[in-house]
Formats: C-alpha cells, structure tokens, sequence
C-alpha cells in the first residue's frame, strides 16, 4: 500500500489547506486499511469462523441449523421500528434535538447540530433493532451466541463515531486547531498500518527492563522454552519454601512486574519470599514444532527442578496465572501420576482448569475451525501474537479499538502512556502444534477436567494435586468467567477440600489480578465455606474493599515454612548467573 504524501506542518487554516487535507485522508483511509482495522468485525479472524465462505461452500442454511424466527415477532419488531423511525424524523423537521445516552456520542458537537444527532440517533435505533431481532432469533445456544457476537461487531464497527464525514465534535477539532489535529491524525494512522495495530498508548514511553519488568533479580537457568528469573531479596529474612510462577505464554510476563507500584512479583519479594519465576520465550521458527507436552515437562517441570535445586527444598510454593496456571497445574497432575508432589500449595489467578464454559470466546471455538488451525500449523508453525491481541479486542471493540480510532485518527490525539496497554500491545507468538492440543483437548473437550488427557505416558488427573490451593477470578472477567474458576475449587486437593481458598475480586481479566494495596482500589469477596456452586458461594460471601493480594500474602505465609537468612547470591553452583533480569527471552518482539 503506498502512503500518502503528507506536509507535516499546516500552521494556516483555509479552504485550500483543508481541502487537500482532506484528500490525503480519504488516500490514506482507503479500503484495504479500512479491512485492516475492521478485520475484527469478522468472527471468523481467530479460527476461521465466516458465515459467507460457509455458505458458498455448501454448508446448511439457517433453518438447517434450527435457526428460525417468529413471524409475529419479526412484524412486531419492525412495527416498533417504523413508529421510533417516525419519530425521528418528525423530531429532526422540527430542528428538535433527540435525547442520546451514549458515551460515543457525549460531546456537545453532536447534540447541536439536528442533523448529526439524528444520525447518532438513527443508528442507535438501528442498532437496537438488530440486536432485538438476534434475541428473537430461536436458535441453538452457540449459535446464536455466534449470531449475535457477530452482529455486533458489525454495529460496533458502523458507529458515525468512527469517520471523519460524520463525526462533528472531530471535525470541530479540525476547525479549532487549523488543520493540526488531521495532519496529526493521519500521521498516526500511517505510522499504525507500517505496525499492522492500532496504537492503544504511547510505546515510546517505555523500554522493557528499564521502565517495566524492573524488580532486581538474575536469569539463572534457561532452555529453548524459557529463562527462569530469580529475584533479588528485599528483607533481611526470607521464607524457606521458595514461590515459582507460572505466567501465561500467551503475552509476557511482565504483566506481573509491570512498575514497582503495580508489582505482584516485587510485592511477593517485599513480603519475604524468595521468588522465581519463568519467561517464556516468543516462539519463533526453531519452535515451531514445540508441542503441549515440551511445555509441561520441558518448561513447567523444569522449572520447578530447578528450584528445588537452587533453594534445597523438596517442596515449594507455586503460582499459575490464566494459561500459565492450566500448565501447571497440568505438571503438578504429571508429577503426581509418579508419586511425586513437590508442592506445598498452589495459587491460580483466572485459570481454566474446567471449561466447560469459556464465555464470549466460544464464539471462536467449534471442530471446523479447530481442524482448519490443525491443517494449517497443527503440524508445525506459528500461531501469530497479533492474532492473539485482535482476537482479545474483539470481545470490546468499543474501549480496545474504535475509540483509539477516533481519538488517534480523527481528532489527532496523541495516546498517553499506559504500562498495561503498553504490554497488551507486546504480543507473542505461540507453536503451531501446542496451540492447537490446547484447543482442541482444552477448549473443546475439556478433556483436562475429566481425566482423559496423557503427557509423557502419564494419566493427567488433577484430583490427585494433594495441596492447598487459593484459587483467585474476577468477576467482570470476559476471559475467563469467574464460575469457571470456581470449578476448579473442587477438582484441587479433593481429600481437603476445606484447606482451598477461593477469593473473588472486582473488575476484569487483567485490572482485576493487578491490585496492589497501596492503592485502595476495588473491593474482593471471601467466604471460606465451599460450596456446591459458584452462586451459592457468592450469597454467603463477603465483601471488602481494596486488594486481594492481602488476602493471598496470609494464604502463601502459612505454607512458606519458616524464616531464614536471605541468600547473599543469587543461584548456586549448578546454576550460575547467566544475565540480569528480565532477561533476553522477554525483549524479543513479535513483530
């Protein structure tokens, strides 16, 4: 695609200068970037999903797959349509501004104007209706979560916000700053599709291991899977039983060690425990052909060896965040199969063990697709990052994509620094073949929870994990419903179930986990009875305000062992120190 050729620096504004603004725009916003930034809108962008290349391919129609609609409702809808429509009009000849309670729509240029506000109301009307015939639409429950998933992508991605030609308050922007902020704003676009993404913060505002992914430690182990940090202690004292964490290698790890005010990893250091933790590597070529077992045995128990080996202790504390968390807990269930259990406790941050319902991202889940990844990378290749990264925007296009859309493109702002955006944007790459094991016997078959799954010979059973485990969800978590991770409060530490913690906090997938105290933000829920379901957990919970992480630091402190002297050096004889933290693995980019 050629760029546009654009004069930096419009400080007069008149007819001429806008005119050819304008021109460069439309140039610049051309189709195939349109595509690219709407390619979301398309369920079928993770695993293939297209309603329209099904259907050239001869696949069943709507009534085959018990799609129907009733008539009656169908003409009661579109009753109500016609009259609300009406009312439109009469309401814009009449120069009488219609009422609009949408943030989108908020700035005062859309609502004095008639003509503008009618276009936003027009299309939240329009909007309404097809969301009101998807609720109408008698159908099988996955489908028409996939109906209806996809039609709002479609609504979201058509909102007048999101152009230049019926957006107000950005052209008024044009208007107030002569010109600057589309010159601005075309600049930023160009810069995004030389990325392939659309820019969510400012990245020049940060450097991996100076300004994130900071806490002090050493790399002291590594393989082609993953180099294992050992941090440097901040008390005089440390608990015996070291923590081991397990991030997930879908994104990087410093989303645990973003600044060392949000640091889960400095806080675990600063409440005197000795911690390591594994950064995976941003799969490339020469993994291509890694499997779901390289990373259990290879990566997950290594690991643990590892520090075993480095601390002296038999038994240590571990850590599994989202899939990190199902890999582990996949290694402890191997170890356990060989009479071996290494642990002392386990905590899990958002993690699927069951998935039996995987929320919105079943929308992307069924055999076709599964099988189209299977031909294409099962047998080796990459699974790209930035698939990943459109595939989690997908499910709020609103708050990760059309409004850095308007704000970046058509008004010329200058997205401000944000660390988690910052790593949302560092993507990585997985290997073809683990991807696909983990979709198909996770996701599909959800062969995990009921013990039909094998790695390295052994019979993956997690109800023989004989540990307390402090189990942690969100609950506004899109990712991982938070009834979801409850489940896995009885498929832990069977024999004592009473010694499993189950904590609930606010917020999402992310914001959720990242909760230091010091900021008193948020509020969490306990109730260390166990329930028969997540509900009833929850009415008997109780709530409180600010940070879980208090809660985990009791939990992890009565199973750490005693205090000793902090060691004076990272490592040991066996595992020298091979490169401070955070290590090389973490600052390869996928891009």
């Amino acid at each position: 695609m050629n760029s546009p050729n654009i004069t930096p620096n419009f400080s007069v504004f008149d007819p001429a200068a806008l005119s050819q603004l304008s021109q460069q725009f439309s140039q610049a916003f051309n189709p195939q970037f349109l595509q690219q930034l709407s390619h979301i809108a398309d369920p079928g962008m993770f695993l293939g999903f297209n309603p329209s290349a099904q259907n050239q391919s001869g696949a069943a129609g709507f009534g085959e797959l018990g799609i129907s609609l009733d008539p009656a409702v169908l003409e009661k809808l579109q009753a109500e349509y016609t009259q609300q429509l009406s009312a439109l009009w009469k309401d814009m000849l009449a120069a009488r501004i219609p009422a609009i309670a949408d943030r989108r729509f908020s700035a005062a240029a859309w609502h004095g104007n008639p003509v503008y506000a009618f276009n936003a109301a027009a299309y939240l009307l329009n909007a309404h209706f097809l969301t009101a015939m998807v609720e109408a639409l008698e159908a099988p429950p996955k489908i028409k979560r996939k109906i209806g998933f996809t039609v709002q992508q479609m609504i979201d991605a058509m909102a007048p916000s999101n152009f230049l030609a019926t957006n107000p308050a950005a052209q008024q922007k044009i208007v107030e700053t002569n010109g600057e902020s589309l010159t601005k704003g075309i600049a930023q676009m160009i810069a995004d599709m030389h990325k392939g993404r659309v820019s969510q913060t400012d990245e020049s505002a940060f450097e991996v291991g100076k300004d994130v992914a900071t806490t002090e430690g050493a790399v002291v182990f590594e393989n082609e899977l993953f180099q294992l940090i050992q941090y440097t202690p901040l008390t005089a004292k440390v608990y015996q039983r070291p923590l081991l964490i397990v991030p997930p290698c879908i994104n990087k790890f410093y989303i645990l060690d973003l600044q060392p005010q949000n640091s889960l990893v400095r806080y675990a250091v600063e409440q005197g425990h000795s911690v390591f933790l594994v950064s995976w590597r941003n799969a490339d070529e020469s993994l291509a052909q890694a499997t779901w077992d390289q990373y259990v045995v290879d990566g997950a128990i290594r690991a643990i060896q590892a520090v075993q080996d480095i601390s002296g202790q038999d038994k240590i504390n571990t850590l599994g965040f989202c899939v990190g968390g199902t890999i582990l807990s996949t290694a402890l269930a191997k170890l356990a199969a060989e009479k071996n259990n290494p642990i002392a406790s386990l905590t899990l941050l958002t993690a699927f063990l069951d998935f039996s319902d995987t929320g919105i991202l079943d929308v992307y889940i069924d055999d076709m697709q599964i099988r189209m990844r299977e031909q294409a990378i099962g047998q080796g290749g990459l699974m790209p990052g930035r698939e990943f990264g459109s595939a989690f925007s997908s499910l709020r296009p609103n708050d990760l994509l059309w409004n850095y859309v308007e704000s970046n493109y058509l008004k010329g702002e200058q997205p401000t620094p944000f660390d988690l955006l910052y790593w949302n944007a560092d993507s990585t790459n997985l290997p073809g073949p683990m991807f696909c094991y983990y979709l198909r016997h996770m996701y599909l078959d959800n062969s995990l929870k009921d013990a039909r799954l094998t790695v390295g010979g052994q019979k993956i059973d997690l109800g023989k994990i004989d540990a307390p485990a402090f189990i942690y969800a969100s609950r506004e978590d899109h990712i991982v419903p938070w009834a979801s991770a409850y489940a896995s409060v009885s498929l832990l530490n069977p024999k004592k179930p009473k010694q499993n913690r189950f904590v609930l906090g606010a917020s999402g997938h992310i914001a959720g986990v990242i909760n230091p105290p010091a900021k008193k933000k948020r509020s969490y829920w306990t109730n260390k009875a166990v329930a028969a379901d997540a509900d009833t957990w929850l009415a008997a919970a109780v709530e409180h305000p600010g940070s879980w992480w208090t809660e985990w630091a009791e939990f992890l402190s009565e199973h750490a062992g005693k205090q000793v002297a902090a060691p004076r050096k990272l490592g040991n004889t066996k595992y020298g120190i091979i490169e401070p933290a955070p290590g090389r693995y973490v600052k390869v980019r996928a891009e």
